[in-house]
């Protein structure tokens, strides 16, 4: 499956921003999706996942309760909405998927991913 991240910018603390994630080239719907993140010069971090139907998510403590990770099957489409942004949310976003059929977790079995979008969040 190939991916393709967009909907990054710069925002305000206190803001919002919705990344938004197209798949193609395989069965969206067989795939968890994931997002992640990266700061410069430090490891890469799990955001939030969701399964295949959509009816379970998961969430980094860091994000709990201000972002939400929503998928459209129809649409081939993976979703995260960011609201509350703080400046230690700024990052490049990653959407990546584990092999098909395979759950969310662990997260070190993602192998498919976009190529990343980023997130300034200004104090």
């Amino acid at each position: 499956v190939q991916l393709q991240a967009s909907g990054g910018g710069l925002v305000q603390a206190g803001g919002s921003l919705r990344l938004s994630c197209a798949a193609s080239g395989s069965t969206f719907s067989n795939y968890a999706m994931g997002w992640f993140r990266r700061v410069p010069g430090k490891e890469r971090e799990f955001v939030a996942a969701i399964s295949w139907s959509g009816g379970t998510t998961h969430y980094a403590d860091s994000v709990q309760g201000r972002f939400t990770i929503s998928r459209d099957n129809a649409k081939n489409m993976v979703y995260l909405q960011m609201n509350s942004l703080k400046p230690e949310d700024t990052a490049v976003y990653y959407c990546a998927a584990p092999e098909e059929n395979r759950s969310w977790y662990p997260t070190s079995q993602y192998v498919y991913w976009g190529q990343g979008t980023l997130v300034t969040v200004s104090s």
